[in-house]
């Protein structure tokens, strides 16, 4: 899937898990452990995440799971 997005804007969660083929579960646990970025929050229910730090993790896991064979999950 391609990734075109404004690196200076922000993308909610449904739009990552398209990219980032996850659970909501999973993302969550690994935003909580530090493995994925944190979101910020606009408001009681919208948190959205940087779309540079989405485009970071990307490439953090496309290189750990070249150099390792890691699965994302």
């Amino acid at each position: 899937m391609e990734f075109n997005h404004n690196p200076e804007g922000f993308i909610r969660l449904k739009e990552v898990l398209k990219i980032i083929p996850v659970s909501q579960s999973t993302w969550w646990r690994k935003v909580k452990s530090g493995e994925f970025p944190k979101g910020y929050n606009f408001g009681r229910k919208c948190v959205a995440w940087r779309v540079k730090d989405i485009q970071s993790l990307i490439e953090k896991i496309g290189s750990n799971s070249k150099a390792e064979g890691k699965d994302m999950t």
